[in-house]
């Protein structure tokens, strides 16, 4: 059984924002040819997307194709929209939701909903959440990797995920809005080198933030393999062990001390750093996400550690599958 985590989808169509809250700042969906549509931000285009995208029938085929069982569906970032206002954050995020929730009522086989939540106010944020949980059965959200600048140990965050562990939610953090953006925007440099930095400055912020100090039952996941941040955790325990007056200001255990605590998509593009990721952190926290149905994911979900033949079975299912199913805190029955 194949269970690809990380995967986006969006409705077919959703209100018009602009009109919907009297200002600007978000995406509009523009059908323009037979099963395809071009994502606009105030009227500037930002991506080209096909049916896949919104459509079921297309990803359940796909799929089939592929061979994925399951895919768990969450929103593309851009449609965060964690500057908005907050009361038009929540609405947005509510509509977001349904339209995943009603996606899982049709296909509950196929299609498990991570929810998006207004971060940028904790108590909507969390009013959602408990919402995404108790109401639209969803096991756990899609959460950004800063808010509007604030990392993820702020006290802002924190009562979020602090609410995750008493849901016993997941957390899955995708990386957005990178840093650097005013020298990243040739070559495709903030996608290639921006989200990898991004995402691992979220792991060390809820690392230094003492976050899993605090709260030790919280599920929570990274995309992307968790960026730059395996291939530069020597650095980080360095930094911790020579300057701790500088690093270990809010938690004084080693970072190292957490690769088994967190858990991270297979999606590294690359045989030995799966290899590398797989020693750093154990099968055991790495779960099969292909970033589907874009293109710098992975064209052919788990192709790449079906691939690896010093992979014993074991191991492959566990990628393939049980992490997954453990991140989630489902049962493999509901959906075989």
């Amino acid at each position: 059984m194949k269970i690809d985590l990380h995967t986006h989808m969006l409705p077919e169509n959703w209100p018009d924002l602009r009109e919907r809250y009297g200002y600007g700042g978000f995406v509009s969906l523009e059908h323009h040819a037979p099963c395809r549509a071009r994502m606009l931000i105030d009227g500037k285009f930002f991506r080209e997307i096909e049916d896949n995208c919104w459509s079921a029938k297309r990803r359940i085929s796909e799929c089939d194709g592929f061979g994925v069982a399951l895919q768990v569906i969450s929103t593309i970032p851009v449609m965060f929209s964690y500057s908005a206002k907050p009361a038009d954050g929540h609405d947005f995020a509510r509509i977001l939701n349904d339209h995943l929730a009603g996606v899982v009522a049709d296909h509950p086989k196929r299609f498990v909903a991570l929810g998006t939540l207004p971060m940028q106010d904790t108590t909507l944020a969390i009013r959602e959440l408990e919402r995404c949980v108790k109401e639209l059965h969803m096991p756990g959200v899609q959460i950004g990797t800063n808010v509007n600048g604030k990392n993820l140990e702020d006290p802002e965050v924190f009562p979020v995920f602090e609410a995750a562990q008493a849901l016993n939610a997941a957390v899955f953090v995708h990386p957005w809005d990178m840093l650097g953006k005013d020298r990243t925007s040739k070559y495709w440099l903030g996608w290639l080198v921006g989200m990898p930095a991004e995402t691992s400055l979220a792991v060390c912020s809820v690392i230094f933030g003492g976050v899993l100090e605090r709260l030790p039952r919280l599920r929570i996941g990274f995309a992307h393999g968790g960026g730059a941040f395996p291939g530069t955790i020597g650095r980080i325990e360095q930094g911790f062990l020579a300057r701790p007056d500088l690093v270990a200001v809010d938690n004084q255990v080693n970072p190292r001390s957490y690769l088994g605590r967190m858990y991270f998509d297979s999606l590294v593009h690359d045989a030995d750093a799966l290899r590398y990721l797989i020693k750093l952190v154990g099968a055991e926290r790495i779960a099969l996400g292909s970033d589907y149905p874009f293109p710098l994911g992975e064209a052919h979900p788990g192709q790449l550690i079906e691939s690896m033949d010093d992979l014993s079975a074991q191991t492959k299912a566990r990628l393939l599958c049980g992490t997954a199913l453990e991140f989630l805190g489902l049962n493999k029955s509901n959906f075989t």
